[in-house]
C-alpha cells in the first residue's frame, strides 16, 4: 500500500493534468516507443514552439485525469508507452506536428486524440492534420470574396472600352486646345 505522501503526489499530478485537459481545445495521444533521443528533442522543441505541451505520464494517472474531465473513452488507448500532446490555443497544432513525426519515424504512432471534449480516433487526428492553417483559410476566404468583385470590375471596364466611352474624353481633350 502506497504511503500517504506518495498518494498525495499522485493525486496532485492527476489534478494538474485534469486541469490542463479541461483548458485544452485539443490533444493527441502517441506511442513514442522506439523514438531516438535526438528525434524526441526535435519533436519537443517543435511542439513547444507551437504552444503545445508534451508530456509522458503513467497510463493509470492519465486515465484517472481523463475520467475527471469526461474523456473516459480515451482510456482504451492508454496502453504501452504513451505520451500526450495538448494545446489550448491552436487545436490543429498537436495533430499536425505529431502526424508529421509519425510519417517520418516508423515506430512513432498516433493512437487517438480529443477535440472540444470529444475523443477521436487516429484517423480523425490524421484528418485534422490535413486542414490548412488558420491564416491560409482566411486568405482563401478573402480571395473568394474579392474574386467576383474583381471579375465584375474587369467586365465593366471591358464594356466601357468596347462601347467607346473613353472616346468622348479624348475628344474633349482634343477640342480644348482648338478653342484657345
Amino acid at each position: 500500500m502506497p504511503s500517504s505522501k506518495i498518494l498525495e503526489q499522485k493525486q496532485s499530478i492527476v489534478k494538474e493534468l485534469a486541469d490542463k485537459l479541461r483548458a485544452a481545445q485539443a490533444g493527441v495521444l502517441v506511442n513514442y516507443q522506439g523514438i531516438t533521443v535526438e528525434d524526441d528533442t526535435k519533436l519537443r522543441r517543435e511542439l513547444r514552439a507551437a504552444g503545445v505541451e508534451y508530456m509522458v505520464m503513467k497510463n493509470t494517472l492519465t486515465g484517472r485525469a481523463c475520467d475527471e474531465v469526461g474523456l473516459g473513452d480515451m482510456k482504451q488507448y492508454l496502453e504501452g508507452m504513451t505520451a500526450i500532446a495538448i494545446c489550448g490555443d491552436d487545436p490543429l497544432a498537436p495533430a499536425k506536428i505529431t502526424r508529421a513525426y509519425a510519417e517520418k519515424i516508423e515506430s512513432f504512432t498516433v493512437k487517438a486524440g480529443f477535440l472540444d471534449g470529444e475523443v477521436i480516433d487516429a484517423a480523425k487526428v490524421g484528418e485534422l492534420a490535413t486542414i490548412p492553417a488558420k491564416e491560409v483559410l482566411i486568405a482563401r476566404i478573402l480571395g473568394s470574396l474579392t474574386g467576383p468583385i474583381r471579375s465584375l470590375a474587369y467586365a465593366l471596364q471591358g464594356v466601357v472600352d468596347k462601347n467607346g466611352e473613353a472616346a468622348p474624353a479624348e475628344e474633349a481633350a482634343a477640342e480644348a486646345p482648338a478653342e484657345a
